[in-house]
């Protein structure tokens, strides 16, 4: 054999271990993961919410809105489901755009600025000193598989309060189950879009009856003070 030959004979081994070397190394590299796709939490349109806007009355009261709290659990962006009592399971490719919390702030604003029993709903940090505050914390936000079909249930508890006295005006906790159209995140957050939504409406009608019974029993405590 000649040294060419030897040559040639050298080369194609070296290129056979090379791909022999690189097949065993890509076959020990992870697999790539999915990118996870992201969901919201959306309220009434810009259009519908003109529209159903009501001028408030004079001397309404301004609504501080402080920043929402979410229990333990619920106070990240992944998307919880539960398939057990008392157990938390996360999806692995759905979360939230932002955490609960976060997006339901501006929510809430809308939803109470369309009552027109407040002269300004205002999100904290503000300038603007509320008559009335308004505290709110997000106790469950999940969907339930101990169902079928699976259920998005979205509980709220929120509190309204005398700014001035720092007294508890009105309180109550509003829960709300719907029925998913699929047995997947995305059936999951549409359900839970309705959910929250029929709870901000609840929310709404609970302030304005407890602004009214409050407005016509403060004069009365400012004389008697």
């Amino acid at each position: 054999m000649n040294t060419s030959d030897s040559r040639s004979i050298a080369h194609l081994c070296s290129m056979s271990l090379a791909a022999l070397l690189c097949g065993a190394c890509s076959s020990l590299l992870p697999a790539s993961e999915p990118q996870p796709t992201f969901y919201s939490l959306a309220g009434n349109s810009t259009a519908t919410a003109a529209a159903s806007l009501v001028a408030p009355a004079m001397g309404a009261p301004t609504l501080l809105i402080n920043p929402t709290r979410a229990a333990a659990g619920y106070d990240s962006r992944r998307i919880i489901y539960v398939r057990d009592a008392y157990k938390l399971e996360y999806f692995a490719h759905s979360e939230w755009v932002e955490t609960p919390a976060r997006m339901l702030a501006p929510l809430l604003a809308q939803a109470l600025e369309q009552r027109g029993v407040f002269s300004a709903v205002v999100q904290a940090p503000s300038a603007v000193s509320g008559d009335l505050r308004l505290d709110t914390e997000i106790v469950r936000l999940q969907q339930d598989f101990t169902s079928r079909p699976s259920r998005a249930r979205f509980t709220l508890r929120a509190f309204l309060v005398d700014s001035a006295t720092r007294r508890v005006i009105a309180w109550r906790e509003f829960d709300e189950a719907l029925a998913t159209t699929s047995e997947d995140p995305q059936g999951g957050v549409a359900a839970a879009n309705g959910a929250v939504q029929a709870v901000l409406g609840q929310l709404a009608v609970f302030c304005t009856d407890a602004v009214m019974k409050w407005q016509a029993v403060k004069p009365v405590a400012r004389h008697t003070g």
